[in-house]
């Protein structure tokens, strides 16, 4: 029997004030040469602030190759920004919080990249759609180069790397982004990943990869840091894409994760409690739920629902982020039963970066 969302957890390995947690949501505002800033240090500092528990950053990229998805995205890939770093780290700390920082390989998703000009896919195939014009001024996607097996090992030792860095830095974990169509979600997805070697055909074989990575980073990290991984399998451009193997092959997944050293899985959708598997009833969420793994579950928590979500998902985090976004202090609004402030859209325009939400924010006040 857990008690109130309100009331302090411990939730893999971490002592945690409530279970609201900060989902990850890209905001492109870092330096151009990806160390964070002052500006970011007080976008995660008031969410701490607010209440929130866990903070979950936005996706970094963690090398010099192409693993880098949007213009002014953060890294953890040089000494630079693995510094630039501590500060927002403190700030969270500051506040009672912990924070944990989201690992992200554009893959074939890639918008912009200082270091690679080409994006990097499991195949040659291209995104569904259109690049979304909130991170950048990309008009179509570009042509994958196709990942030969030193791609594999160069992606496997980025992620490595960027893990050292977020050790280095302070963070109290790291999740590896395995949703949303960048690249370990492409490896994942047949719409993907239709090779037709050791890489890819069913499951068990596309997700061999991850498992690796999860397998290697274990082995790297210490016992109390935490190691976590976003799934889904919907793409920020194709909400309708299920894998063939429907429900059993994502509670093969959900259990082969965790006996490859994972500490929880963090489940994305639109709705979190959308039967969105094949051959299935139950949500993303519920099958991790079910397998008795820590879950984090995002995907239409708001102000009118969490303490429904709460009670569906017994000892699970509530990711916010549109939620989150609208208001920072969401949860101690919340918990002293008032109203959260509703998202308005303006604020993200023309580009979705903190600088262009802050002054949104200024022009209301006035």
């Amino acid at each position: 029997m857990f008690d109130s969302e309100f009331s302090s957890i411990e939730f893999a390995g971490m002592k945690l004030a409530n279970r609201f947690a900060l989902a990850p949501m890209t905001r492109v505002s870092a330096q151009a040469n990806g160390r964070a800033n002052e500006l970011m240090v007080d976008h995660y500092k008031r969410y701490a602030e607010g209440g929130f528990s866990l903070i979950i950053t936005e996706g970094i990229y963690p090398d010099q190759d192409a693993s880098q998805g949007y213009e002014n995205q953060p890294g953890l890939a040089d000494a630079l920004q693995v510094e630039s770093w501590v500060p927002v780290i403190k700030a969270v700390h500051g506040a009672g919080a912990k924070i944990i920082a989201q690992l992200m390989h554009a893959g074939a998703q890639m918008q912009y990249n200082r270091f690679d000009k080409q994006p990097l896919g499991v195949t040659a195939q291209k995104p569904v759609g259109k690049p979304l014009g909130l991170y950048g001024d990309q008009e179509a996607w570009l042509e994958p180069k196709v990942m030969d097996e030193s791609d594999f090992e160069r992606v496997l030792n980025g992620f490595l790397h960027g893990i050292r860095g977020a050790v280095e830095a302070g963070f109290d974990g790291v999740e590896l982004h395995g949703a949303n169509g960048y690249l370990l979600n492409e490896i994942l997805s047949t719409h993907f990943n239709t090779r037709d070697d050791k890489w890819g055909g069913e499951m068990q074989r596309r997700a061999q990869f991850v498992i690796d990575v999860v397998k290697a980073a274990r082995e790297m990290v210490a016992d109390d840091f935490v190691l976590g991984i976003r799934l889904s399998q919907i793409t920020i451009t194709d909400p309708d894409y299920q894998w063939p193997e429907g429900e059993e092959g994502f509670n093969w997944l959900v259990q082969a994760l965790a006996e490859a050293g994972i500490d929880y899985i963090h489940t994305t959708d639109n709705d979190a409690n959308r039967p969105a598997l094949k051959d299935g009833a139950r949500s993303l969420a519920e099958v991790v739920r079910d397998a008795g793994i820590p879950l984090i579950v995002n995907g239409g928590i708001d102000g009118t629902n969490y303490a429904k979500m709460a009670a569906h998902y017994p000892g699970a985090l509530l990711a916010l982020g549109k939620a989150a976004l609208a208001d920072p202090q969401f949860v101690k609004k919340v918990e002293d039963g008032d109203k959260p402030d509703a998202l308005d859209f303006a604020m993200l325009q023309p580009i979705a970066n903190v600088e262009n939400e802050m002054r949104w924010r200024a022009e209301q006040e006035d």
